[in-house]
């Protein structure tokens, strides 16, 4: 499963780059929950849990449908 969500989060990166920021995945716990680092810009914006919830997030779901949650340490 990690495979499939680094290849959905590539889909990703280039809207995250083009605003100074990136994505890295943490961890991925046996009950679906995908643990990510917002890096960059992302990092610190106060849009960052509005990209995380409404755009990665519902990317990696349709990607990945195992996922159940996607949070930012």
């Amino acid at each position: 499963m990690r495979e499939r969500i680094e290849k959905a989060l590539d889909k990703v990166r280039p809207m995250l780059a083009a605003d100074g920021g990136n994505v890295e995945l943490v961890d991925v716990t046996s009950d679906g929950i995908v643990k990510l680092k917002l890096k960059g810009s992302c990092g610190c914006c106060p849009m960052s849990s509005m990209t995380l919830k409404m755009g990665i997030e519902r990317i990696l779901k349709q990607e990945v449908p195992e996922i159940k949650e996607v949070v930012a340490l």
